[in-house]
Order: structure tokens, then sequence, then C-alpha cells
């Protein structure tokens, strides 16, 4: 990596947005973050007297754990806004919500929202740096970057390899960031899901569409299994769990049939027994809790890169 790169963004909304060099950088700037996270006291310094928000619309354990768990080994200081209890419940709208909490002299706001699109829309009301912990079905930047940084460091690249993400790719904000940055670092990724599942005109994402899963797993380097949002089926077409299981589930009897040292994910929370058994989700192959460690060392290269990027802009 080019030591001479500078990050220039106060802002992390989404890898649609980043080019491959930043998305690089971030990696980079995570390895040297993931030697922190195994000392016997973890923490530096880098953002101490900052104040980071975590302003979560949406429920949420690993994601708002992680980034609290980020800035506090950043030692910044960290508030948690329960938006149940918050005055948001009386009205307000996030605009306010974000330029009330900016009135608290802080620096750095992660937020997660229902709505595709919330965070660019608060990033252009407030000077304080917005980090996007996931909007609606638009994206998940931290944990496809989380998803990447695992891959590299357990595969040693992502340039050529094979990448098939397998699951509710319509509602699926990961799907979106892991399919940006994939192919932006040069990977080759399928996706595959039943056909209802399947965003019409995916393909322009320079992306391979299938619902046949023997396709999507022959001569995959890495899956990426996502939950099945079984609490979106509104639809006849939708999928039962066990006709899930039966055609998507991932199985040590279908792995058998895959390269050896295939890498297994998921953003969790996992739907054992559906879309993966519990002997693939626990056996060698898996990387699930590889990639909880990581998302720490990941979000702690992104505080540390917006808040940097802001002070250079002051």
């Amino acid at each position: 990596m080019n030591n001479k790169f500078v990050w220039t963004k106060k802002d992390l909304l989404g890898l649609e947005y980043l080019s491959a060099a930043e998305i690089k950088f971030i990696l980079y700037t995570a390895g040297s973050f993931k030697e922190v996270t195994t000392r016997q006291i973890k923490k530096v310094p880098a953002l101490r007297g900052k104040t980071v928000v975590n302003l979560f619309y949406e429920p949420s354990t690993r994601t708002r754990a992680s980034f609290e768990l980020a800035a506090k080994r950043l030692s910044a200081d960290v508030l948690n806004i329960a938006v149940e209890s918050s005055s948001v419940k009386k009205g307000e709208t996030l605009i306010d919500t974000g330029r009330n909490i900016e009135a608290l002299k802080i620096d750095i706001i992660v937020v997660r929202h229902n709505c595709s699109g919330a965070p660019n829309i608060l990033a252009r009301s407030v000077s304080s740096s917005v980090v996007n912990a996931g909007d609606g079905w638009h994206e998940h930047p931290t944990q496809a970057l989380l998803d990447m940084f695992t891959l590299q460091e357990k595969l040693g690249k992502i340039e050529g390899l094979r990448v098939s993400i397998i699951g509710d790719i319509a509602h699926s904000r990961v799907a979106r960031s892991n399919i940006w940055g994939l192919t932006k670092l040069g990977a080759k990724v399928t996706v595959c899901a039943p056909g209802i599942l399947i965003p019409e005109g995916i393909e322009k994402m320079g992306v391979k569409a299938t619902t046949d899963l023997n396709e999507a797993l022959e001569g995959a380097d890495a899956i990426n299994v996502l939950r099945m949002q079984f609490e979106r089926d509104t639809a006849v077409a939708f999928p039962s769990k066990l006709e899930y299981l039966k055609n998507y589930g991932i199985t040590t009897e279908r792995l058998e049939k895959c390269k050896k040292n295939i890498v297994i994910m998921h953003p969790g929370p996992i739907n054992r027994g559906v879309e993966m058994s519990s002997e693939v989700a626990d056996g060698k192959n898996s990387v699930i809790l590889e990639q909880v460690t990581n998302g720490i060392a990941v979000r702690m290269a992104v505080l540390y890169l917006v808040s940097a990027a802001k002070e250079i802009r002051r």
C-alpha cells in the first residue's frame, strides 16, 4: 500500500462512493489496529478527547457493541442514544436530532436507520463526521469491510477470488456493500437465491446471478451466507424455512463438493438449521467469529480515518 495515500473523506456512507484505493487503505489501516486488539492493554490514544455517538434507530448487538469497543480502544468518549427513549418518540426529525447532538460538541455520529439514505441526509446536515452502520436495504459498509478484511487475512488477497453471496439478496444491505467492495477490488462475485429474492437488473453491478446453489458453490473460494429475513414474509412465493434449507441451506454434504479450504462467512445472527447447519457454522471452514473480532479493528480504522480527515478539512 502506498504510504503516501491521504484519506480525505470526513464521512463513511457506503462503499459505492469509495474508490478501490480508498477501500484498500481502510483495510491497510485496519491491519495496524488489529495488532492493538492482541495486546494486554487494548487501547491507543488516537481519539483521546473526541466523542463518538452511537445513534441506532434499529436493534443491533454485534455492530453497536463493535463500534463502542472500537471507539473506547481509540480512547474516545462514547455516548449511546437509545432512540426508543429519546425525543425521536415525540416526533423529532433525524436532522433535528443530529443538530441537537452536535450542539453537545461531539465529533462522530455512528448511525443505523431503517430508511435508506438516512446517513447521507444526516451528513449533509451536520459538520460532525457521520458513519453509516446500516441504512434500510441500501448499505452496511463496515460489515463489508470486515468481511473483505477477513477474506484477505485468510486467503491472502481479494483480487481474482470467486465469492458467492447466498440468501436474501433483495433485502440485504450487507450484500450490496459486499458487491461494491469486492468487485472494485477485482473479485468475481456470484449472487444466489430463490428468484423472488434476486433484484431485477443486479447484473449491472458486475455480478453473476443464479438460482442454482450448486452453480454458486462450484469453484467458489468463499461464500457469504446471508440471514434469511422471514419477518418480511409478505409474498406468496417467499420460501418456507424447510423449503429454503432443502434448496439453499449450506450443509456438510454440500461442502464436500466444494474446495477444501473454502471460507464460510455470515454477518449474523444465524438461523441455524435454515441458512446453514450447526456443523458448518462451527466447522473448520467457518470464520464467523473471526469476522466479529475483525470488526473491531475495521471500525477502529474507520473512526480514526474520518476523524483525521475532519481535522485536515478545518
